[in-house]
């Protein structure tokens, strides 16, 4: 057992492995415990749909710090540990072996968990989801053996996997419920671009399709049968459906759960010594005024900080960063800060050329920017992220003129 003095962190992914660096660089002293589920020490997940999924980055390059780290830095880290309870009242976890660990305060960074498809077939072998680095090999080696890829679902994890499956060579089919990929995310405009990038590269995307059945033989997958009786031949299906937010060992301990763990802008629960970052935290953000969860590896890296000291009692520890995520499929990077809920915009404009994929485009509502998303055009998103913050009408002709520097637009505000 810790003492009761310890800082332990339930999570050992990037959240968890910053949340650690955090707190010894933020003077903390005493026993640290770092306990993760998994048997590889903490690694970033973009690579995972990315740069290692594709063979461009080595292993090495996707773990958040070297193995010698964690004993350089005196933390206990525990891997291939599951906690199965918290007890807030005896400041406690539970280990799945049966030891408690206390501590003095605990962060919950137990990220999230893909949506499994509910569907006859989802269990047989080459039916692939994303979420671990072992996932990630797995995908690799179907891409490296297989010739024919269905991706079930339109979004960034599908999409990103799509154009991996693309690139090495494979024939691939998307299948999306909604009317275009990635909709409910970036409105009917900007979806159109993503939609128009794949069926560019040569993808198969359905649109407005139900998927029945996976079909296969021999235990091993064949196809997918969609709910109009098409069949589609596959080597491999891969599923990016969504993700579930872990809440279990949160609402075991009686913290306030709403799509996520509820917390404050200091990211503290409903118990005044846990706290909560990354996908698991539904956190209030000062800027929106609202709760809000994002599932993107931002708030993975620079949540935990804000965690750290709070947990070491800072009272000005705030998190108020603009949501951040990017993406990058075939030769299209993109970046987008702000937040935009689905219908939650009132105009979309664009700057630049949107046709040859180089581009800016805002959402924007009574002249407000909520969000933006600059697309192969690079070294503006800060700039995007200081309109997003002004929270003020802007002049949309000069936003949209690409002859007028977006500083110039803020200093017109």
């Amino acid at each position: 057992m810790a003492a009761d003095n310890a800082c332990v962190i339930v999570g050992a992914s990037l959240a968890g492995a910053k949340a650690v660096q955090a707190l010894r660089e933020e003077g903390f002293d005493g026993p640290l415990v770092l306990i993760g589920e998994e048997s590889e020490r903490p690694y970033e997940r973009p690579p995972l749909s990315k740069g290692y999924l594709m063979g461009k980055d080595a292993r090495e390059q996707i773990y958040v710090h070297p193995p010698t780290w964690y004993p350089e830095h005196d933390i206990d880290l525990r891997l291939g540990t599951a906690v199965t309870a918290v007890d807030p009242a005896a400041h406690e976890v539970t280990l799945a072996d049966g030891d408690r660990v206390g501590y003095g305060r605990l962060l919950l960074a137990t990220g999230s968990s893909p949506r499994r498809l509910p569907v006859p077939g989802a269990e047989l072998e080459g039916v692939l989801y994303l979420r671990t680095v072992a996932d990630s090999d797995r995908i690799k080696d179907a891409l490296q053996s297989g010739s024919r890829a269905v991706v079930i679902g339109g979004g960034w994890i599908g999409l990103e996997t799509a154009a991996a499956a693309r690139t090495a060579g494979l024939e691939v089919t998307v299948l999306e419920r909604a009317e275009l990929p990635l909709l409910r995310v970036l409105g009917r405009e900007v979806a159109q671009v993503f939609a128009d990038l794949h069926r560019d590269q040569g993808v198969d995307l359905r649109s407005g399709v139900q998927v029945a059945e996976i079909t296969g033989s021999g235990g091993a997958v064949d196809g997918v049968r969609l709910a109009d009786g098409t069949r589609l031949a596959a080597d491999m299906v891969i599923v990016g459906v969504g993700i579930t937010p872990n809440t279990g060992l949160a609402q075991q301990a009686g913290l306030e759960v709403d799509n996520g763990v509820r917390v404050d802008e200091h990211l503290r629960t409903s118990h005044p010594d846990i706290h909560a970052a990354g996908d698991v935290a539904n956190a209030f953000h000062p800027l929106l005024g609202k709760p809000v969860r994002v599932e993107h590896w931002a708030n993975a890296l620079h949540q935990p900080l804000t965690a750290a000291r709070a947990m070491l009692g800072h009272q000005d520890a705030v998190y108020d960063r603009v949501p951040y995520f990017f993406t990058d499929q075939y030769d299209l990077g993109m970046e987008y800060a702000g937040y935009v809920q689905p219908g939650g915009y009132d105009q979309v404009v664009f700057r630049g050329d949107v046709p040859g994929r180089r581009f800016i485009a805002f959402w924007l509502d009574e002249g407000r920017v909520l969000a933006g998303m600059n697309v192969n055009i690079w070294d503006v998103n800060d700039q995007i992220q200081a309109l997003v913050r002004v929270g003020r009408p802007v002049d949309t002709g000069r936003l949209t003129d690409p002859d007028i520097p977006l500083e110039s637009v803020l200093q017109r505000m």
